[in-house]
């Protein structure tokens, strides 16, 4: 590849005929804005761009350094969901078993027959946890561990669907420690991350804070804004849409309170992200630290070998990318309201599928983007590895930029 530093602070280093990748790089820095980004593409296994620029600390003038990381939000739950599924080509984990073959105290009240693959596929009825917790409590892992235990399932396990924002990496993660004696955060990293030399931790370590980037937040919008937004990202009219966001997104809603653990987390302020504390616990459903290469090297090697590393084969592949939320009705919706899975919430086993709102590269792609705008995905018949990372977290469900570069990708597999 050939490596180039632009006058406007970005290192483009990209092979011939991906350079429509790094002219979307930079277009994004002007519509719809960047602070800092970096984003990567590998194809058979190699790298074919991997791109940065802008600023890691806009106050402090710090540009994206090719060192640096940034939070990902829930596109940590990829890594996560691969983690369960090394396991489970290794045969050590049944995806139709119940949780409690592994887990034995999981089965109280009521979830006895809860079986694994409703807890990669955000069908077992736990997106909450009842609490009250605390920061501190949810950080050391097993208050919120005890707490799942105890609870009763919001609805029959199995029939229903919502997105379990926090929860799913607690879920899936004690499943992990069960089966392996490492928790989540550990087994990424002796058995992901290291093989495959990624910068990327569940659970980060201390000696690695000062590479991480400073968060940035784009412009606040009105509900109305928001409503067009849903509008245009899923192709639903008005009507449906207006019903989904009052039932699914306001105070108090199941989506809402999803985010909260339990009280432990007050995402009204966030501050909680920029303490030591939340970076060095596992949250394995949100609080991975990594850049964009990583993310593009991971995905890359499930569907290809990496410098002698492939994580998962093809059979694996195939099975825990089958959509499942297409068989289930999404939980909290009013009578009567039904949103197609393919334009709302159209996931596989730990993985969001390609669908209209999400087309990534090809149909069989697959990843896990996370709040504020990052996203890692791969896909098995173009075997390409996509990373992308940034630092102004945009809220808005039509932000483009991730699908900018993703089209640009599209466009130069051809």
């Amino acid at each position: 590849m050939t490596t180039t530093q632009d006058p406007g602070d970005f290192s483009v280093n990209v092979e011939e005929g991906w350079g429509k990748v790094a002219d979307v790089f930079r277009a994004n820095f002007e519509n719809p804005g960047e602070v800092g980004a970096a984003c990567s593409v590998y194809v058979g296994g190699r790298p074919v761009a991997d791109l940065r620029g802008g600023l890691a600390d806009r106050e402090a003038n710090q540009p994206w350094r090719e060192n640096t990381i940034v939070q990902v939000a829930s596109t940590t739950k990829g890594a996560t969901a691969i983690c369960a599924h090394m396991l489970a080509q290794r045969g050590e984990l049944d995806l139709d078993a119940p949780v409690a073959q592994y887990w034995p105290e999981f089965g109280a009240n009521g979830k006895e027959e809860i079986k694994v693959r409703w807890l990669l596929s955000h069908q077992a009825g736990l997106p909450l946890v009842d609490g009250p917790l605390t920061f501190a409590e949810a950080c050391v892992w097993h208050p919120v561990i005890r707490a799942l235990e105890a609870q009763k399932p919001l609805w029959k396990p199995g029939t229903e669907h919502v997105y379990h924002a926090v929860t799913y990496g607690f879920l899936v993660g004690e499943v992990v420690r069960r089966i392996s004696g490492k928790s989540l955060g550990t087994f990424f990293a002796e058995e992901v991350a290291a093989p495959l030399g990624l910068s990327a931790w569940i659970g980060m370590p201390e000696e690695h804070e000062e590479r991480v980037s400073r968060l940035h937040f784009a412009d606040a919008f009105s509900v109305e804004e928001l409503l067009a937004g849903m509008i245009a990202f899923t192709g639903l009219d008005a009507k449906t849409v207006t019903a989904w966001v009052e039932s699914m997104w306001t105070p108090g809603s199941i989506q809402m309170r999803a985010g909260e653990l339990g009280g432990a987390l007050d995402n009204t302020s966030g501050e909680y992200m920029y303490t030591r504390a939340w970076r060095a616990a596992e949250f394995p459903a949100a609080n991975m630290l990594a850049d964009a290469s990583s993310l593009a090297r991971m995905y890359a090697a499930t569907v290809s070998d990496v410098d002698g590393v492939r994580l998962l084969d093809p059979a694996t592949v195939e099975t825990m990318t089958a959509v499942q939320t297409d068989k289930t009705r999404m939980y909290g919706l009013p009578p009567g309201l039904d949103i197609p899975a393919d334009r709302s919430f159209y996931m596989s086993l730990g993985f969001g599928r390609a669908c209209p709102i999400a087309p990534m590269v090809g149909p069989g792609s697959f990843g896990h983007p996370g709040s504020g705008g990052s996203i890692g995905f791969g896909d098995p018949d173009a075997e390409v590895g996509f990373g992308y990372v940034t630092n102004l977290w945009n809220f808005r469900p039509d932000d483009p930029r991730a699908s900018n570069l993703a089209k640009a990708v599209r466009s130069c597999l051809g």
